[in-house]
């Protein structure tokens, strides 16, 4: 039997969604910090001249890429705790789920991180950094000062792609028991005994919407920014 439809239940759900949105944001900031760290020494390894570091590098990277998110987040959930007690002795398993959840996603963030550094360093003219050493710089100056403002403004937009991805990632918390969101949503529908599902599900849809929209036009914000003084260079 077909269950009846009631629009208004989706602009009542919406106001009890949006407290959870606190601990969505609170992964996806945690991933982003941590998966930028890790895809930094990556992208130097894959960068690297010696050769056992750029294939130690992109075995590591191939390996994450091809994980599923869920994969990886059992894998932590469950595994991480083992390897704690038999190398360490230290019980792990009352630690916050926050911290498997963005462990897992920051794993496979690093290697998304470390391609788009990557790519972004070899889009920059090898010429810049060789002036910037012939007027004195040191190489830290010369990538601190000249190549990373450039390699930042060609990275936005797959930054940008990546963190929306991250963000919709970030429900897969409720799998084991981390409540966002998208895990209250779900709540909501349990407890109602799986009816007003369809409004509940419509409610989750438009704010991924609406935060999606806001992420897209804030990363474009930030390359138009940054690429001001790039463009009138390059004039």
């Amino acid at each position: 039997m077909d269950r009846p439809f009631y629009p208004e239940k989706i602009i009542q759900n919406i106001p009890v969604l949006l407290p959870y949105l606190v601990v969505t944001f609170e992964i996806l900031i945690g991933t982003i910090i941590m998966g930028l760290i890790l895809g930094f020494f990556l992208a130097k390894a894959r960068l690297s001249k010696k050769i056992w570091q750029q294939r130690i590098a992109g075995f590591i990277i191939n390996a994450f890429r091809c994980t599923p998110s869920i994969v990886m987040l059992f894998v932590i959930f469950y595994g991480l705790p083992n390897l704690f007690w038999a190398i360490f002795k230290v019980d792990i398993n009352e630690w916050s789920k926050g911290f498997y959840v963005i462990t897992s996603l920051s794993l496979l963030f690093s290697a998304t991180a470390a391609e788009i550094m990557r790519s972004s360093y070899l889009a920059i003219p090898a010429g810049q950094r060789e002036a910037a050493l012939t007027s004195g710089l040191t190489e830290s100056q010369a990538f601190i000062r000249i190549i990373l403002p450039q390699a930042f403004v060609v990275s936005l937009p797959n930054l940008g792609n990546s963190a929306i991805v991250l963000l919709k990632e970030g429900s897969l918390a409720f799998t084991i028991g981390l409540v966002d969101v998208m895990g209250k949503g779900n709540l909501m529908i349990s407890m109602n005994f799986g009816a007003y599902a369809l409004e509940t599900y419509i409610a989750l849809a438009i704010i991924y919407w609406v935060l999606t929209i806001a992420f897209e036009q804030g990363f474009k914000a930030l390359e138009k920014h940054f690429s001001k003084g790039r463009k009138s260079i390059s004039k």
